[in-house]
């Protein structure tokens, strides 16, 4: 692999990104990527369809005109209060109307959004802001019973400088009122002319460093990977999406706020996830697609068995993000009438780099394989860097492909001589073009379709009284993909329980979704010749049965 960190590079409104002539060249060429932003796109959907209800939530909808003029009102507030293009808003916010306007103004005035899941806490919120230098964030009130107006003040008060906090639906205790914010937007300020080559996101997705690694999209590879998604997954105009995946992770960003106006859908964001309310929904919506990880698609399958509904509507389910199990695949081929239930892969670098198995009736590729290769370019390359291998790392380049990541160092190593991203899972070839990704190279956990840097929780767990070494490894997982085991030799006379790490990583405001499921005492961990924890082998004791029963915590 090349190191090849600096590459050919282009500076983009205070952004340094990699860029690749050939490839934009073949992406313009192709009509993937184009000279509009989805704010053009939104101008004209306006001027065709003004009364189209464009998104849905639980507590309103939203048309085409009340969408737009929202949008377009809040990026002119945007540009009065001396934000400039190229610079960083960030939203914090679950699956609600408002996002989409927020997203929307934010490329109507050139800015680039942020997106943080809204179960981070302080200590990712802080490095998230401070990394991306950040301008503004938005937040709820409250949401699942946690005050995001005290963590903020909490963050702000640490960081060099301190953003300006807008909340949502609720008291702003002393921050900026979004509906007072939004009325307060002047008329006459002028916006601005957005160039597609500029990078539109940075979202941060977790690595095996422990820190998390800042990821940029430009409009055009984004705008790209669901012009795809409209060609593979047979999007049709009038189509309606079920988005219940967070809309900070790549796929529900890209379902909620890009493909209504490129792909003219509908969109309806559900705020947490119920698969009973997702039924009903679908049989009164006419719903057509949804996304998800395993569990999604294992909650669907239960409610609609149990209403006695077939999901008639239902045409596509894309499952990612997390391991699928065949059967399931195949449960829920038999089981919803008119859909093709797929797997697919991807990752936040390179969306969807698989198109799944989308020939209806070929549900052998859907349920044994992850897909297709025809997103973008894909090989394997093994140990010995043999690129025609029919089983390796997993190497894909296209035009809907990161352009580089926030941090320089962070591409050591991530890309070769020819631009292709190492996207560190392992796979193998089925029937020439199909891949199986059989596992990963880099050291990440995937649970309920969210990264876990065993790294980063390994460095805080560590230092709890009770514990001399700490390994976290990813062990399979019927319900949700994976879980994380604990792997502790523990100081003389302690014996740490899952209680007892819950306590120490909510005190130091860690996400609860990366705290470990399992705990397993041992008396040593297995080490090479250079020290490293083999880890390979804590997962084969521990699948094959040779570490005690696990501690859960319910």
């Amino acid at each position: 692999m090349a190191d090849n960190v600096y590459y050919n590079r282009r500076e983009i409104l205070g952004w340094s990104i990699r860029w690749d002539e050939a490839r934009a060249q073949e992406a313009r060429s192709s009509g993937l990527w184009t000279d509009e932003t989805i704010g053009d796109l939104a101008l004209r959907t306006l001027a065709e369809k003004p009364e189209k209800i464009i998104v849905i939530d639980e507590r309103r909808s939203l048309t085409v005109r009340e969408l737009v003029v929202q949008a377009q009102a809040l990026a002119r507030l945007f540009v009065a209060r001396g934000l400039q293009p190229g610079q960083v808003i960030s939203i914090m916010l679950p699956n609600w109307h408002e996002a989409t306007v927020i997203y929307l103004a934010a490329t109507f005035a050139g800015l680039v959004a942020n997106l943080i899941l809204p179960n981070y806490r302080n200590s990712e919120v802080a490095f998230t802001l401070e990394d991306c230098g950040s301008r503004m964030i938005f937040i709820p009130e409250i949401f699942r019973k946690f005050d995001y107006v005290g963590m903020m003040q909490a963050v702000n008060a640490e960081l060099r400088k301190p953003v300006e906090i807008v909340v949502l639906r609720g008291d702003a205790g002393g921050a900026i009122a979004y509906d007072a914010l939004l009325a307060s937007a002047p008329a006459d300020a002028k916006l601005p002319v957005v160039d597609p080559d500029s990078v539109k996101m940075v979202m941060y997705t977790s690595g095996t460093s422990g820190r998390a690694k800042g990821v940029l999209h430009s409009h055009n590879s984004i705008a790209s990977a669901v012009k795809q998604i409209r060609e593979y997954w047979y999007v049709e105009p009038g189509d309606c999406y079920f988005v219940p995946s967070p809309i900070s992770h790549i796929g529900g960003s890209i379902y909620a706020f890009e493909l209504p106006f490129i792909a003219d859908t509908q969109v309806i964001l559900q705020e947490s996830w119920d698969a009973d309310a997702a039924v009903a929904i679908f049989d009164a919506r006419r719903v057509t697609h949804m996304a998800g990880a395993t569990p999604f698609l294992q909650a669907l399958l239960a409610a609609a068995q149990n209403s006695g509904s077939r999901l008639p509507s239902l045409k596509v389910f894309i499952c990612g993000g997390a391991s699928v199990p065949p059967s399931l695949v195949r449960e829920a081929t038999e089981a919803l009438e008119n859909c093709i239930v797929s797997r697919v892969f991807g990752c936040t670098e390179v969306p969807m780099i698989t198109v799944g198995a989308m020939i209806p009736g070929d549900v052998i590729h859907a349920a044994e394989t992850d897909g297709r290769a025809g997103f973008c370019a894909v090989k394997l390359v093994d140990a010995a860097q043999d690129i025609s291998a029919t089983e390796g790392e997993v190497c894909a380049k296209g035009p809907q492909m990161l352009l580089g990541y926030l941090r320089r160092e962070d591409e050591l190593n991530a890309f070769d001589a020819d631009g292709y991203f190492h996207s560190g899972d392992l796979a193998h070839w089925v029937d020439g073009d199909n891949l199986v990704i059989t596992g990963r190279a880099k050291d990440l956990i995937i649970r309920n379709g969210e990264n876990i840097s065993p790294k980063e929780v390994e460095d805080i767990l560590v230092l709890h009284p009770a514990i001399a070494e700490i390994s976290v490894v990813g062990l399979p997982d019927a319900r949700t993909g994976e879980q994380a085991c604990a792997v502790i030799v523990p100081k003389p006379g302690q014996a740490p329980n899952l209680g007892d790490l819950k306590t120490f990583l909510d005190a130091r405001n860690v996400a609860r979704f990366k705290f470990p499921e399992r705990v397993e005492l041992r008396d040593s961990l297995p080490r090479n010749a250079a020290g490293k924890v083999l880890k390979n082998k804590l997962r084969e004791a521990l699948l094959g049965g040779a570490i005690g029963p696990a501690q859960r915590l319910e």
